[in-house]
């Protein structure tokens, strides 16, 4: 199996690209939601984010993912019956789980393993996705097509990070951390509000129409066709780099300051654009700590907010019929004018 395309060889789509690293810095944020043209490499850049993370530490065989330091009481691997020796943990790729569309809810969840059942007379848990995407991704391609009962489970699943599965006499419970990824065409149908909420970041990707970048884009994607591994190689050195820039952003991130005076203006800019409850607010104080960690900043400023609002809250906005002009320009009018009346164009 080849390499997956560099994330550092995607040509341009740069909002996209940074979602993606921000999502990756800080787990809270509540993972990336990318609508946009067929085409427009929105998977590709998935598929490359996860080989991009650096390694977790998992014991061999764990198919829920424990953290070493933390087993879980659902886990036969790293919770073995008395007397029995764990297995020492190695290094294994970030999870990066694709959840299909035509997914069942065991297959999901997780079920009784029917074949031990049957076989051995054991009633075993055999875990589902959820599991395997714990301290992950979780991937939805044209999330706009899953249906409704699943993305109920979803938003259980990732509103609490735990799975409980109450069925068939089985009574479990692991947790299920992840980071929700989806992906879609909105020509082929809108996503439920309440899974639309869920995602902290949102961004609208378009087909290229810069002449150079296409060409660029053509000749990138031909020579990782014609040769994965040497094309791979090319672009390690640059996917190192942007490595270390996350890995950095994780450890500093907690010592990131925001501002008294840019949190007023946060706080007066989602008022003033009628955002409902806190949810947008508090995504949007993340967002901007993680941009600033990933540029190695301690301290967020007002240009941070500018620049990253459209994406926490275009997708939270009330459609004003009064006002065709799209999402981001009621956005960026509204940036401009709660830095005007603050007096400051800098944080």
């Amino acid at each position: 199996m080849s390499k997956p395309f560099p994330f550092t060889a995607i040509v341009a789509q740069q909002d996209m690209k940074k979602a993606l690293l921000m999502a990756a810095v800080e787990p809270l944020l509540g993972g990336v939601l990318i609508f946009g043209d067929r085409g427009t490499g929105k998977s590709t850049a998935v598929r490359a984010l996860a080989e991009l993370l650096p390694k977790i530490d998992v014991r061999p065989g764990c198919r829920f993912n424990c953290e070493p330091a933390k087993p879980q009481a659902a886990c036969p691997v790293c919770t073995p019956p008395a007397g029995t020796a764990l297995p020492k943990a190695v290094k294994l790729r970030t999870p990066m789980v694709d959840l299909p569309l035509g997914a069942t809810e065991d297959r999901i969840c997780g079920a009784l393993d029917l074949e031990k059942a049957l076989v051995a007379g054991e009633k075993q848990f055999e875990p589902g996705l959820l599991a395997a995407a714990n301290r992950g991704f979780l991937y939805i391609d044209e999330v706009n097509l899953l249906e409704d009962h699943l993305v109920d489970l979803l938003l259980d699943a990732a509103a609490s990070g735990v799975n409980v599965v109450e069925r068939e006499g089985l009574s479990v419970r692991h947790a299920a951390r992840f980071t929700l990824v989806g992906s879609g065409n909105p020509e082929e149908g809108d996503l439920r509000p309440q899974l639309l909420d869920r995602f902290g970041l949102a961004v609208e990707i378009r087909t290229l129409t810069d002449l150079d970048q296409r060409i660029d884009v053509i000749r990138r994607r031909d020579a990782y066709e014609a040769d994965p591994e040497a094309f791979c190689k090319r672009w390690s050195a640059k996917d190192a780099a942007v490595r270390s820039q996350v890995v950095h952003a994780r450890k500093i991130l907690r010592q990131v300051a925001i501002p008294d005076s840019v949190l007023t203006r946060m706080s007066q800019l989602c008022m003033s654009l009628g955002i409902d409850g806190m949810r947008g607010e508090l995504t949007l104080m993340r967002a901007c700590r993680a941009a600033a960690a990933l540029e190695d900043r301690l301290a967020v400023t007002w240009e941070d907010v500018s620049d990253i609002s459209p994406m926490v809250l275009c997708h939270r906005l009330r459609r004003d019929p009064l006002d065709d002009t799209g999402t981001a320009p009621r956005i960026e009018r509204a940036v401009a004018a709660v830095g005007a009346a603050a007096g400051a164009g800098h944080g």
